[in-house]
């Protein structure tokens, strides 16, 4: 069987972050949504999305296809489900379909399909703040899939361990003289990283491969610090998607930050409103400030997006693609893609400016800077004009 992963009705609702990737790269637990279903279902997977993403991201279809909304997060039950589907069956959850099966060239009409409706539930990625909210569960369902008949690296004797029982290190990772604490979730340190002495670190948390965390730092659990990152200060229930710096002092809390982006040394952002009100979130789908129904949200950062040093966040925040804050006081609560200022205005990030600085941040990684990568970043400089009319050419 050939499986399709798309991105369903969610996908506005998921950017700035579904901009660069489809939803199915979209990190949450420890493991891409893409990742998590490859595991599940023991096949590789294509992709279907915007036109624009689709060469970096192309769909592999066959004579018997079933396509899966990426929105939903596998388990056993729904892959189990999934896998005996037959042609013309269509699995659906709260009036939207999570999967269905297709002939290849065959249109899809659900009035033509036997429709089941999926009985248990099942988590779903449908707004940018559920990446951080739910990043609990995903990583304790990540932890079971990663870990299950698998034995531990040892746990070095310098550190300070509560519940080793939920703690799992893999081969090559370097840790002495940190604090684990595993009491209210699992702690998963990935293949050749390194905890510097002096961490404290509270689950569920995740530090995925080739990552590094600094001196001190100070992380609660819900969060997930992605591969080949550094992260330091203090962090609590954030996701940092992959290749991203949050590695000096300063407060990152419920908060995503997609690939490629720097926060700079002692940068703070806010998660809690003064008046304790709930938080509304800037939304590209409505094109206005969502209720999210969450007291604690702070900042949505799309991917090649950086900020100054001591760079002040209000709650709430979403800044979008290659966008480059500094300065003093804090900027608004939505900062569109190739925006450049800060709290005493913005002007436009020229791409050819923004193309520099991606080529040499990736090389740094030994990553190349591809035409593909150059032609998405183009395709959404031109999307996102209209939110950064008014400012200077």
């Amino acid at each position: 069987m050939n499986y399709i992963l798309f991105d369903g009705a969610s996908r506005n609702a998921l950017l700035p972050f579904t901009y660069t990737r489809p939803v199915a790269e979209i990190r949450v637990g420890i493991l891409t949504i893409r990742e998590k279903w490859e595991k599940y279902l023991g096949y590789t997977t294509s992709t279907v999305t915007e036109d624009y993403l689709s060469e970096k991201f192309p769909m592999v279809e066959l004579e018997d296809n079933i396509m899966i909304n990426a929105s939903y997060l596998p388990s056993e039950s729904l892959v189990d489900v999934i896998k005996n589907l037959e042609v013309d069956q269509a699995i659906f959850y709260n009036d939207e379909p999570i999967a269905f099966y297709i002939k290849e060239g065959q249109e899809v009409d659900f009035e033509k399909y036997e429709l089941i409706e999926c009985d248990f539930d099942v988590l779903a990625i449908q707004q940018t703040w559920d990446i951080f909210s739910k990043n609990e569960q995903a990583i304790q369902q990540d932890f079971k899939l990663l870990t299950f008949g698998r034995e531990s690296q040892p746990i070095p004797v310098s550190n300070n361990v509560i519940k080793p029982e939920n703690i799992f290190i893999e081969e090559g990772a370097v840790l002495e003289y940190t604090t684990l604490n595993a009491t209210k979730g699992p702690i998963y340190i990935g293949k050749d990283t390194e905890i510097m002495e002096g961490s404290l670190i509270r689950g569920p948390f995740a530090l995925c491969d080739n990552s590094v965390i600094k001196m001190g730092a100070k992380i609660y659990g819900a969060t997930t610090i992605g591969p080949y990152s550094k992260a330091g200060g203090e962090i609590n229930n954030s996701i940092l998607f992959g290749c991203s710096n949050k590695g000096h002092e300063g407060y990152l809390g419920n908060s995503v930050l997609g690939e490629w982006c720097n926060i700079g040394a002692d940068t703070n952002v806010s998660n809690l409103k003064n008046n304790y009100a709930p938080v509304r979130l800037w939304s590209y789908e409505t094109e206005g400030f969502a209720k999210t129904g969450l007291r604690f949200c702070g900042l949505m950062m799309g991917d090649h997006s950086k900020c100054g040093i001591n760079t002040m966040f209000n709650t709430g925040t979403v800044v979008g693609v290659s966008a480059n804050i500094f300065g003093t006081g804090f900027p608004r609560n939505f900062i569109p893609s190739y925006s450049w200022g800060g709290g005493n205005g913005f002007s436009t990030y020229i791409t050819k400016k923004a193309f520099e600085v991606a080529e040499v941040v990736m090389s740094r990684r030994n990553i190349e800077f591809t035409k593909q990568d150059k032609d998405i970043l183009e395709h959404i400089f031109e999307e996102t004009k209209p939110w950064r009319k008014g400012y200077e050419s």
